[in-house]
């Protein structure tokens, strides 16, 4: 199959599994078309089989925002006309779904029909998509698509329970190249960023309020307070300085690195010992699932996905949101005993095989297969 895929070329959730999943099409023999405004941070390389078109948008002294739906919709177009594009994937409802909808329609006028597949991630519904002023273009953008997947059942409730949905929504989880988390690397050394008796905490987000770093800072202050420790922070975003200056005041700024944005998630978390989410909500928790992936247990709130990929009692525990004593108790029953904190890292990863590559990616295929059959018969 020719598949277009249209997504946010960043860090977040969204952007890196749909970029894994056209990496991995493309290994299984499909032409795989990135459309976006600027090359995927995990599309490192481009090949017979991947091609990436960038999406400008000419700036005009006439609008006060410039319309980025408009630029994707006329890409959209195009590269189905000069490519023979036979179906697009689109991630995240609005501006995607809505774009791709308006490009289906524009094609249409010339007698060609392509079919589109939304993938809603979390932010489109649970936040974005809520507001008075966008949600009548969600629940259109999400009937009017051809097939919908969600990345969790709870995603999938939330949805249904905030729009006016008449199509079938298809839960597809999230996934991983399991792969990438064998510690097969010889940096793997925990003398790098710190002694051989300190416990190493991770978080890794785009440091939005939604993810309660302060709940990050106050659960590790508690954990070093009972045991040597280091905690590493990996992201950027708003919340950064004030977590900076959280750091300074509780006195523990030497103990905690704040490494920015990476594209090393491997290498870190084969350093950490605990992962911390302690997240107002998740529509799955795909940095959960990554550091599972490495052998590192979580400590997460119970909002959202997150029960669906975190086991509690077994790859770690679940508190409510905001309940920083018990995260805490949590944390420190795992990480003081070494007998019990290798129990948790082997459960952990045994965890995370549910969600495979190689088990989630067929799922997308078939459901390509369906539409385009679905769409040859109407």
């Amino acid at each position: 199959m020719k598949i277009g895929i249209v997504c946010y070329p960043t860090f977040g959730g969204s952007g890196v599994v749909a970029t894994e999943l056209g990496l991995e099409l493309s290994k299984r023999g499909h032409e795989i078309h990135f459309i976006t405004y600027s090359q995927p941070v995990r599309l490192e390389l481009l090949s017979n089989n991947v091609h990436y078109h960038e999406v400008t948008v000419p700036e005009y002294a006439l609008f006060l925002y410039q319309p980025y739906e408009l630029a994707l919709s006329s890409k959209l177009v195009d590269m189905v006309k000069l490519h023979g594009i036979e179906i697009l994937h689109v991630h995240y409802a609005i501006p995607h779904a809505y774009a791709a909808y308006m490009a289906k329609k524009m094609l249409q006028e010339e007698g060609i029909y392509v079919p589109i597949v939304t993938t809603l991630h979390g932010t489109d519904i649970t936040l974005v998509g809520s507001h008075p002023f966008y949600k009548p273009a969600v629940t259109f953008s999400i009937n009017k698509s051809d097939a919908v997947t969600s990345v969790s059942q709870s995603l999938k409730d939330d949805t249904l329970r905030l729009f006016d949905i008449k199509n079938e929504i298809n839960v597809v989880p999230n996934f991983i190249d399991l792969n990438k988390y064998k510690a097969h690397f010889t940096d793997c050394q925990r003398g790098m960023m710190a002694s051989d008796d300190e416990r190493i905490i991770t978080h890794i987000s785009n440091f939005r309020a939604v993810k309660q770093i302060p709940d990050v800072i106050k659960v590790f202050n508690a954990i070093q307070k009972e045991m040597p420790a280091k905690l590493m922070m990996v992201g950027e975003g708003p919340e950064r300085e004030p977590a900076e200056q959280l750091c300074a005041e509780l006195g523990i700024s030497d103990k905690v690195i704040f490494f920015g944005n990476s594209n090393e998630i491997d290498k870190i978390l084969c350093f950490s010992d605990l992962f911390l989410l302690p997240s107002v909500t998740e529509s799955f928790g795909l940095a959960a699932l990554e550091a599972m992936a490495s052998g590192v247990p979580v400590i997460s709130s119970n909002t959202g996905g997150i029960p669906e990929v975190n086991v509690h009692g077994v790859s770690g525990f679940l508190s409510p949101v905001n309940d920083v004593d018990d995260m805490s108790k949590n944390a420190i029953y795992i990480l003081q005993d070494a007998q019990r904190l290798s129990e948790f890292k082997r459960n952990a990863k045994a965890t995370s095989e549910r969600f495979g590559i190689h088990a989630i990616v067929p799922q997308y295929e078939k459901i390509y297969e369906d539409t385009l059959q679905k769409c040859m018969v109407l």
